[in-house]
């Protein structure tokens, strides 16, 4: 797979144009399982492919129960990263046993301290509300937590029951309580306030930081900058056009390895992406231009 997607950097690299590389993240999905080569691989290909020296922000998403001292000291000291962004998701056990997190409430806890302990200035961490079991007075021990920690950036999702998983086929089976949306609604708004009391600035609808510390992969999304995708189920937009990847793995590698198409395209009208302006700009603090 890393072989995979050190070939597909390689065949993409016109894509952007030569545009300087502002920020690189590594997520959708757990880039945290890799080892140190892997990483550097994909390190070292990005490097020989395009000019990552401008690179301001290069983030890596991780589980709590992968930051151990010998990983966050490789990131520290042997890689380019220097954001990471922290699938905490609770601070409470019996909510994280619910989602089946393979970390629990003390590693959630610890891995904070760790990131801490090795001068990571800037991370992220990842909070869910409105499952079965969040009410309103759990959902405010898990922002004081974030509070006590004094995390800079706080992403916060609402709970999605996804078609085909282990939750939906409970939910279906009467195993488990569905979510209720009046529920995540009012949880919703209960952060809202409760971090506009406490000096976070909410820029965006699930994204919530202290002044200075906007994550600036996600802020250009919103704006409409042109990104790269890579690897599989990766989507890429060129200001243009949108375009994204085989989601499927083994078909994935295939076609990257027979240098078959391994990605669709969608040519968006000039309609198109003036509907997808008004509806990323809606979503932050900046708005849209009239």
């Amino acid at each position: 797979m890393v072989d995979r997607i050190c070939s597909e950097i390689q065949n993409q690299k016109d894509y952007l144009n030569g545009a300087n590389i502002e920020t690189i993240y590594l997520g959708g999905g757990t880039p945290s399982v890799l080892s140190p080569n892997e990483l550097d691989q994909i390190f070292q290909q990005l490097a020989n492919t395009f000019n990552i020296n401008t690179a301001s922000e290069i983030t890596l998403e991780a589980n709590p129960d992968d930051l151990n001292d010998k990983f966050l000291g490789y990131l520290k000291d042997y890689s380019p990263v220097s954001r990471l962004s922290i699938g905490i998701q609770s601070f409470l056990e019996e909510e994280l046993k619910f989602m089946n997190r393979a970390h629990n409430a003390k590693e959630a806890y610890s891995s904070i301290d760790k990131v801490r302990k090795y001068d990571f200035e800037e991370f992220s961490t990842d909070l869910i509300y409105g499952s079965p079991l969040s009410n309103l007075e759990s959902w405010e021990k898990n922002l004081n937590t974030m509070l006590e920690l004094q995390v800079p950036h706080i992403s916060c999702y609402a709970l999605t029951v996804e078609e085909k998983t282990a939750l939906d086929h409970q939910i279906k089976k009467g195993l488990t309580p569905a979510p209720l949306e009046k529920d995540a609604s009012e949880q919703f708004l209960f952060m809202q306030a409760f971090f506009n009391t406490h000096n976070y600035i909410q820029y965006e609808i699930s994204n919530i930081a202290k002044e200075g510390h906007f994550a600036k992969h996600n802020s250009n999304y919103w704006k409409g900058v042109p990104y790269l995708g890579i690897g599989p189920g990766a989507h890429s937009f060129d200001g243009k056009n949108r375009q994204w990847n085989l989601s499927n793995n083994a078909l994935y590698m295939k076609n990257i390895e027979n240098n078959i198409q391994h990605y669709e395209v969608e040519e968006l009208t000039d309609r198109d992406r003036y509907n997808e302006y008004v509806m990323t700009g809606l979503r932050t603090i900046w708005g849209v231009e009239k």
